[in-house]
Parts: structure tokens; sequence; C-alpha cells
């Protein structure tokens, strides 16, 4: 049955009939309520959220096009910005709001997720509370997790903000952070847009830095996270720290 309605889907889809003449379970916002979200394509779920068309073009059309133009990858896809969003032919500045507000509320939901879990045990523990924040981001960010003695997060802090290809991390004010929230220890994280978790010269320079001013002060740096695109780089674990 599942087989038989999304084929029926592809073909209406094919055969440029109008939407408004599809079976009403081949309608994605019907097809939801009846069988549930998991019946439906990424393209399908998102042309809920765009809604209504443009001449030519269904919302389905729209939804495909964006996804094609992000390699069908979703992560690509959570990546792009409301100024993206609306060079696209069919997504205007109302549209792209919407879109980019659905993008903040599911990294929100991760993150409460996740913080239900904050003792953090392992880089696998650092990695899945940084990438709920930072994972999907176009552009860097320096994050650092605040921790306690049972090695529970006080708080997370954003510590810089940068491009593409970097950002400048101040060790004065990941300190003045540490000393005020009466932190233990803490983590440091930051993301690389491209994907690549490599650490780069000024990645190494950065964490040799804060590792020894940290010992001055008595607040242990345990780990330093790049973060990619579904996978993460830990100096503690390759015997970096």
């Amino acid at each position: 049955m599942e087989t038989t309605n999304t084929n029926q889907t592809l073909t209406n889809y094919e055969r440029r009939i109008p939407m408004s003449a599809w079976a009403e379970d081949d309608i994605p916002s019907n097809k939801l309520l009846l069988k549930g979200s998991a019946s439906l394509s990424n393209a399908e779920l998102l042309s809920i959220i765009i809604g209504n068309g443009i001449e030519g073009e269904n919302s389905l059309d729209i939804a495909m096009k964006i996804l094609s133009q992000c390699g069908n990858n979703l992560c690509e896809f959570w990546r792009l910005g409301a100024t993206e969003l609306q060079q696209i032919k069919g997504i205007g500045p109302k549209r792209a709001v919407q879109i980019v507000a659905m993008f903040a509320l599911a990294r929100r939901r991760n993150e409460s997720e996740v913080i239900a879990k904050d003792k953090i045990k392992s880089s696998t523990d650092a990695f899945r509370i940084f990438y709920s924040i930072i994972g999907d981001l176009p552009y860097e960010e320096f994050w650092v997790l605040m921790l306690n003695r049972a090695n529970k997060v006080i708080k997370k802090v954003r510590i810089s903000e940068g491009g593409i290809s970097g950002t400048m991390v101040d060790p004065k004010k990941v300190f003045k952070f540490s000393l005020e929230l009466h932190a233990c220890s803490i983590i440091l994280g930051h993301n690389h847009p491209s994907g690549l978790i490599t650490p780069s010269e000024a990645d190494l320079k950065i964490t040799k830095k804060l590792v020894e001013a940290g010992k001055l002060l008595e607040i242990a740096v345990l780990d330093h996270l790049i973060i990619g695109q579904d996978q993460f780089y830990s100096f503690a674990d390759d015997g970096g720290l």
C-alpha cells in the first residue's frame, strides 16, 4: 500500500497534474494526517511548510528544487540562511523566515534533549552538546562547556563568532566566564563549516595556550572538540592534551 501511493504521487508529479486534482491521500498535508509523518518524503514534508505554490510550480515543485540544490542533503539544507532561501524562486521573505524559524526550533529541541543528559562522561557526550548548537552552522563559532566537579554542565558559553574559515578566541574571555561561573573544568569546542575535522595550526596553538592558562588558574581544560558534519575530532582522545 505504501509503495503504491508513493508511486502514484510521483506519477502525478511527472505528468504535471495540478496538486488540487491529486487523490486526497497523495496531497502531502492530507497524507501526513492520514498516515503520519514517516510516510512522507523530505520534499513532501518541506512542501507542507512552504504552503502554497506559485504560478507554474506547486509547493512540492519548490521543495524538490530546494533540496536538489542542496544535493538532497538535509545537513546542507539546514545551513541555508534567510538570504539564500529568498534567492530561490517561490521562497519570499515570509517563507524564508518560516523555514529558518523551523531550523532554530529543531536546534533548540536537540539542545534540550541533550541538556537532560548533560553529565559529560566521554568525548561523545560533549560532541552531542556541541553538535546540537553548532553542527550545521555555515560559519565558525567557538563555545565552551563550563563544568562542575561532577562533570555536569553549568553553562554553555559562546566565546566568539567568525567567518567560514575561522574565528578569533581570546583566552581572557574564556577564563573570565570560567571564574565567574566557578567552573572546575571546561571543554572547548568549535565547528569547521567545511566538514573537515583535521586541526589547523591555529587550532593547535589556541588549544595549547588555553591548556597552559588553565593550569595556572587551576581550571582543567578536559578536551577540545572540532565539530564537522556528523563527526568530530577530540584532542583528548588523540592524546593532544
